[in-house]
């Protein structure tokens, strides 16, 4: 029995790496913000064909609105391509690389599911099966693009919608009020950009993973907003890990996190058949 789970532990791992060192099919710029090129990491199902209409996922990389990488859900991606998604993990602007406040990142959040929307077609994907994802401060922008009003790029075609028609947050930082992350950076203008302050009956269905350990965002925090949630009659799947810290799901947690993530986007139609990626 220990030989087997040991064995099952090497696989898993080997799984983990196999998805950390994968790359994207094709990388596409879609916004230009004076000499700022950003794109989009854009990952294929293995039977895509360019005439499709699949559903698909838009993530965004966690660091605090200050650094990241799109690589932290290229695994993510990789694994939802194969069970039928497209997949895009974008880049946004950040503090550290280019001297932005939240603001901007919020912006390029909007601005990268607008894109994706309106190129649905030459993208082979469905404009209205189009979910968001994020983690930490990524988790932020994606709940952003969902329930914050604002914050558009300008010159931007706003008659595109921005809003994702799902969210799946990984440990997001939901509160900028006076007690919230990030209050200090943000709060000129806090009561427009916190999604904890701006749920409305329009806000897509949501699933949210949260470590009960988390050092950044309390629990209470995803409670309340679940509630207010569901107050609006919008659906709200919380899922907490017993003593998980901020930042789990990247490996304590990342099959069991993406697991819940697949039942819950074939819940809503998106994928088909019982989870690929099983848990032990």
């Amino acid at each position: 029995m220990k030989r087997c789970l040991i064995f099952t532990g090497i696989l898993l791992s080997l799984a983990i790496c196999a998805f950390a060192q994968d790359k994207p099919d094709k990388i596409i710029p879609y916004k230009t913000v004076g000499d700022v090129t950003l794109s989009l990491h854009l990952f294929n199902p293995p039977d895509f064909k360019a005439s499709d209409k699949r559903p698909a996922m838009v993530f965004f990389f966690g660091g605090g609105w200050v650094g990241g990488s799109p690589s932290q859900f290229y695994s993510q991606s990789r694994y939802l391509a194969s069970r039928g998604m497209v997949c895009v993990c974008a880049e946004y602007r950040v503090s550290k690389t280019h001297k932005t406040t939240p603001a901007e990142c919020v912006k390029d959040g909007k601005s990268a599911v607008r894109w994706l929307r309106s190129h649905a077609k030459a993208l082979g994907i469905d404009p209205h099966r189009l979910a968001a994802g994020g983690g930490s401060a990524g988790g932020h922008v994606a709940a952003a693009t969902g329930v914050v009003h604002g914050f558009d790029e300008p010159g931007e075609d706003t008659s595109v919608s921005c809003r994702p028609d799902a969210l799946v947050l990984f440990n997001p930082v939901f509160d900028n009020g006076p007690n919230g992350y990030g209050h200090d950076r943000v709060k000129a203008y806090w009561k427009d950009f916190s999604p904890l302050h701006n749920i409305d009956e329009n806000a897509p269905p949501t699933i949210v993973f949260f470590g009960t350990q988390d050092n950044l965002v309390p629990v209470a925090t995803a409670q309340t907003y679940k509630a207010r949630m569901e107050k609006a009659g919008v659906r709200c799947d919380l899922h907490l890990y017993q003593d998980q810290a901020h930042g789990f799901f990247n490996k304590a947690r990342y099959f069991e996190t993406l697991l819940e993530t697949d039942k819950f986007l074939a819940s809503l139609g998106y994928l088909k058949g019982m989870p690929t990626l099983q848990k032990e």
